[in-house]
Parts: structure tokens; C-alpha cells; sequence
């Protein structure tokens, strides 16, 4: 008899303020889950970011799959040598630990990672990089913010706003070698680690898709929010499929 493996994917939580911030809870976009249960084919798991909690080790042995969607929160500079956010900046410590340590643990084992928006960030400083505190300050780069009108609507919010140039198995995945995006960051890759190859760059020249180089598996971080309706984003959608293939690839080698 033949059974079907759905492949157990950790999505990493982002610590949130609920409540008018009288509670706080760990949580991620319902579009987040939806993707990687509904094109990914897997079964989503929240994974908590807690600092100084996990065997990440361990806990990478376990995993067919590790997806890093956005969070609200930037990866604080402290892990990239970078200047001090203001006292001000919302920061995240237990998904920066958590998250950290266990990309390295899960780049050593092989398991499958999916980054996007925080997420490439988080691959590229936990391997060695840095990243822009704010790229519309650096000369030469665009906005790359999410829209501030009070008015504006979700869908607005999270609709194409730019051009990117593909290469590599990027290009390959999409069919194409040029596509829209949406963009919602504020931070944004400045030093590329160097296990990374760039496979994804914007109009102004930010890094906007990285995989690991010679890589066995998926390891592969994009900047926008490959979550938002995938049914109608070619290269999203296949994204999540190529990860879930590599996802049950692992559940059959575990």
C-alpha cells in the first residue's frame, strides 16, 4: 500500500501585540499557513521564537521543512555588526535567536528552507551577511515601504509595486525572466553571505531572491510576500510547490 507523506513544516512566529499591545501572542499571517498547506501540500506547525529555548540541532532533524515569512519586527543589528536601531524600532529577540541558529542547523541537514520579506534577511545575517537598516535612505534605492494612507486597502497594500530581474533557478521556476512584485520592507540585504548566490534583483539593484549555492535541496529567500494570493502569481505559487517537493523528498529521506 501506498501512503501519502505530508511532509511537517515549521513556520516561524512572530511575537505581536494584541489588544491595543495589553497582550502579547505569538502569531503569522493566515496566508502564510493557507500557502504552505494549500500549494506546498505540507502540514504547517507554528514554531515560537523563544530566546535561549530550543536544541535547534535536534529540532532540525526533525523538520521536512522550515518556511521564514515577514514579521513586523527587523532583525536587530547587533547579529551583523550593524549601528544601533532607535529606542523606538520594534525588535523581535526570541525570533532572531531562534530563527538564527536554526537556519544554520537546517543549511547543515538539509532541510528545505523558504524564506520571504523578513526571512531572506533572516538566511542572509544568520549565514554571514548584513543588511540596510533603511534602504530608502541609501542613495540610489527606491522605497521599497509598504503604502502609509490610512485608507488604503489590503489589497493595495499587498499588490505588484515594481519590477525584478531573474536569474538562475529562479528564472527557471517562473518560466520568465523579468516579473512584478509586492513590496512591504523597510530593511534589505547590503552584504551578501557567501554561500548565497543572487538569482533576483530589482530595478534599483536591491537584492531581492537568493539561493544557496550548489544546493541540493531548497534554499531559497525572496523579498516580497510570496504568501499573498499565489493562485494568481505564477512564480509564488511554483515557489511553494518546489518547496513542498523538496519537503517530501526529505519526509521519505527521514
Amino acid at each position: 500500500m501506498t501512503h501519502n507523506i505530508e511532509p511537517l513544516v515549521c513556520i516561524a512566529a512572530s511575537l505581536m501585540e494584541v489588544a491595543n499591545g495589553r497582550y502579547a501572542a505569538h502569531g503569522t499571517g493566515q496566508t502564510v499557513v493557507r500557502s504552505v498547506s494549500r500549494f506546498a501540500n505540507c502540514e504547517p506547525l507554528l514554531l515560537p521564537g523563544v530566546k535561549d529555548y530550543y536544541d535547534c540541532d535536534r529540532l532540525a532533524d526533525r523538520l521536512d521543512g522550515l518556511v521564514l515569512p515577514g514579521g513586523r519586527a527587523n532583525v536587530e543589528p547587533h547579529h551583523f555588526s550593524g549601528d544601533p536601531f532607535p529606542d523606538d524600532e520594534p525588535i523581535d529577540p526570541g525570533r532572531d535567536d531562534t530563527v538564527l541558529l536554526l537556519v544554520r542547523n537546517c543549511i547543515d541537514k538539509g532541510v528545505p528552507i523558504f524564506g520571504m520579506c523578513r526571512g531572506i534577511q533572516e538566511m542572509n545575517v544568520a549565514m554571514g551577511g548584513s543588511l540596510h537598516y533603511r534602504v530608502h535612505l541609501v542613495e540610489g534605492k527606491d522605497d521599497h515601504r509598504m503604502p502609509r494612507n490610512e485608507d488604503i486597502t489590503i489589497e493595495e497594500i499587498f499588490k505588484p509595486r515594481h519590477r525584478v530581474t531573474l536569474s538562475g533557478s529562479l528564472a527557471r521556476i517562473a518560466g520568465e525572466s523579468d516579473i512584478r512584485v509586492n513590496s512591504l520592507h523597510g530593511q534589505g540585504i547590503d552584504r551578501l553571505a557567501d554561500m548565497f548566490a543572487v538569482e533576483a534583483v530589482s530595478e534599483d539593484g536591491l537584492i531581492e531572491g537568493i539561493r544557496l549555492k550548489d544546493d541540493a535541496t531548497f534554499t531559497v529567500g525572496v523579498q516580497w510576500h510570496a504568501e499573498w494570493e499565489p493562485s494568481s502569481h505564477t512564480l509564488s505559487r511554483r515557489l511553494f510547490e518546489a518547496f513542498g517537493d523538496a519537503a517530501r523528498a526529505r519526509a521519505r529521506e527521514r
